[in-house]
């Protein structure tokens, strides 16, 4: 899967491209739409708090950099003396996943309340009122969702393609 941004300029051409999606057999749990304020959502499905914030980046780097903090941490604790060398190995997968754990909670609740930075990108044009369209697509179906949506919608941007797609949201 990957995810793909654009953006479009008001709520009737957004109901568009949502119908011609679901024409094309892409299921809504894949369509997120981000509104700013008071903007008129009129049943698009809305993005969650997966989407806009900054959660899942958050936990993967706090769980990376947690463990490679228990993984020295263990290794410090073994390299030192004092008869920790025998149970070395314990010493070292406990540190390490306590890290790791410790690291991922941590950065996630920073995560969840901070916004998703591939989305601070976008803050100009959804200030002006435009809607911001995220859809996890199938890799073979990346033209096809570039083609169906320019072909219909020239006055739609295109924001980019990220190279994966987080597996939770």
């Amino acid at each position: 899967m990957r995810r793909i941004y654009f953006l479009s300029p008001n709520i009737e051409i957004s109901k568009k491209i949502v119908d011609e999606l679901l024409l094309a057999r892409f299921e809504e749990r894949h369509i997120h739409v981000i509104a700013k304020g008071d903007a008129s959502m009129e049943n698009l499905p809305e993005a969650s708090h997966l989407q806009k914030s900054d959660l899942i980046p958050a936990l993967e780097q706090g769980f990376a950099v947690g463990g490679l903090a228990g993984m020295v941490a263990g290794l410090v604790a073994i390299a030192l003396p004092g008869g920790l060398v025998l149970a070395g190995g314990a010493v070292f997968a406990i540190t390490t996943f306590t890290g790791a754990g410790f690291g991922a909670v941590m950065s996630s609740m920073i995560g969840s309340s901070a916004n998703n930075r591939r989305i601070q990108q976008f803050e100009e044009a959804l200030d002006k009122g435009e809607y911001l369209f995220i859809i996890d697509v199938p890799k073979e179906r990346l033209d096809e969702v570039q083609t169906l949506v320019k072909n219909q919608h020239p006055e739609v941007e295109f924001g980019g393609i990220e190279p994966k797609t987080p597996v939770f949201p």
